[in-house]
């Protein structure tokens, strides 16, 4: 049994409740303090093979977890879609990790239906990623930088692709001793 059974709680207790202005979001997205290494998860992407963390090491990682069925998810997939098509690259990625246990036609079907094109299909069905990373709630972010480290977290929907989240991306690189050329 996942250890966060509750993990719809976020979603449940947002809904209906007036999205945050950028600015707002962004001041929610929090530095966890020293970079912390995380333990490396596996998760699969949409041909079923498995995905580690490590996988990612000399990336920096917008980790998102999140479920179709999630209302505040699905309002901030379009932006995460938009920050992709934007920063992504060699050096840059953000990782969309559905925790729909009904796996991969859910998470096709929604990506369809809301025009998803840049992100890439990864799953975690049994949450045990999700577990190991600590999420109690959805959606959460993650940003991890090239060490595989975690130096911010966030709570909650956001506009990803505002100028106001992608200056505190690139504010939390900078305070764990990372540049990107690509954040403009």
């Amino acid at each position: 049994m996942p250890a966060f059974s509750a993990l719809g709680l976020y979603a449940y207790f947002s809904r209906g409740a007036p999205a945050l202005s950028a600015a707002t979001a962004s001041a929610t997205f929090r530095p966890i303090g020293e970079p912390r290494a995380l333990r490396d998860i596996v998760f699969a992407d949409a041909d079923e093979r498995a995905v580690r963390l490590s996988d990612y090491r000399g990336k920096v990682m917008l980790l998102n977890v999140w479920a179709t069925w999630c209302q505040p998810c699905r309002e901030e997939m379009p932006s995460l879609d938009r920050l992709q098509a934007r920063l992504g690259g060699p050096d840059f990625e953000v990782v969309a990790l559905s925790v729909d246990r009904d796996g991969l036609p859910a998470v096709k079907e929604f990506y369809l239906q809301f025009d998803i094109k840049r992100l890439r299909i990864y799953l975690d069905e049994s949450e045990r990623a999700a577990s190991k990373l600590g999420v109690i709630a959805i959606p959460t972010t993650l940003l991890i930088d090239p060490q595989n480290r975690e130096v911010a977290r966030k709570f909650g929907a956001a506009e990803w692709d505002s100028p106001d989240m992608i200056s505190a991306i690139r504010s939390h690189l900078s305070a764990s001793g990372t540049q990107l050329s690509r954040l403009r």
